[in-house]
């Protein structure tokens, strides 16, 4: 793992190698948009997402075993810390699983422990994943930062080959086809990819001419993966949706002003709906 360095106090457009912790704080003086903020932006109001932005969510169970299978397939991230105690509900363990998240690492009890290393070795046997993500093939876990006309804009890569090729590593409930459109569109990863791409562009660490690729794997045995990535269609819709948040955050930056929901005085069924009684 490469050591991480502090960001300028007066942050210049670039890729940084910083801890997460340090990225997600937000270390551009005066605030800067992410990938998942502008897809809160673009489907919620801004008033719900100034709400998110003052106040941070606390850590998810759900994110732990994302995060942890992380560690494993990257080489990169917070440790992974067995609590191996058939209970976590007494006053000690708790008081331990704090202690090991205020040090910015993952508590696991040992069936989660052994998943994710299931996990990680099954993913080592799909030949399309390998090749990503071989060893020594590129960096994990770097930060992007640039300036897009009056806002700042930031990214994480997840593992930046050094042939200038993006991949975005995810855990899954299912990889089927149909679930998986149904994932990218609940999640708006079709947002993430092209926020990425632009950051690549953005700082010229990518190539245009490789497919930004998403290496997605089912969280339940015997854990399968999927290489993929978005159809001319999607990314048409993920360019289109930040645009929408882009303008919204310059606005609402702008004016001070985070408004909630326009006003609504006849509310439809879905289209749906409609079909079925026409």
């Amino acid at each position: 793992m490469t050591a991480a360095v502090e960001a300028p106090v007066e942050v210049e457009p670039g890729l940084y190698d910083i801890d997460s912790e340090t990225y997600h704080s937000d270390p551009i003086p005066g605030g800067s948009l992410s990938s998942t903020g502008a897809k809160k932006l673009a489907s919620q109001c801004p008033a719900k997402f100034k709400y998110w932005l003052d106040n941070p969510e606390s850590p998810k169970k759900t994110l732990d075993l994302g995060t942890a299978a992380h560690r494993l397939v990257l080489d990169d991230g917070p440790d992974l810390v067995l609590v191996d105690a058939p209970r976590w509900d007494t006053n000690a363990i708790k008081a331990e699983v704090a202690a090991i998240r205020a040090e910015g690492n993952i508590p696991l009890k040992r069936p989660e422990l052994e998943q994710v290393e299931a996990m990680a070795a099954a993913l080592r046997q799909d030949p399309d994943a390998v090749r990503l993500l071989e060893p020594g093939s590129g960096v994990a876990e770097q930060s992007a930062f640039w300036e897009d006309g009056n806002v700042w804009r930031r990214a994480r890569f997840d593992w930046l080959r050094h042939d200038g090729q993006i991949v975005d590593y995810k855990t899954a409930r299912s990889c089927r086809r149909e679930d998986l459109e149904k994932a990218f569109n609940e999640h708006s990863y079709m947002q993430q990819q092209e926020w990425y791409i632009d950051a690549g562009a953005a700082l010229d660490v990518a190539d245009p001419e490789k497919p930004f690729q998403f290496v997605l794997q089912e969280k339940d045995p015997p854990y399968l993966v999927v290489v993929t990535t978005c159809d001319p269609m999607a990314r048409e819709i993920g360019r289109h949706l930040n645009q929408v948040a882009l303008n919204a955050y310059a606005i609402c930056r702008e004016t001070g002003e985070w408004p909630g929901y326009l006003p609504n005085p006849m509310t439809a069924l879905p289209s749906w709906v409609e079909r079925q009684y026409a």
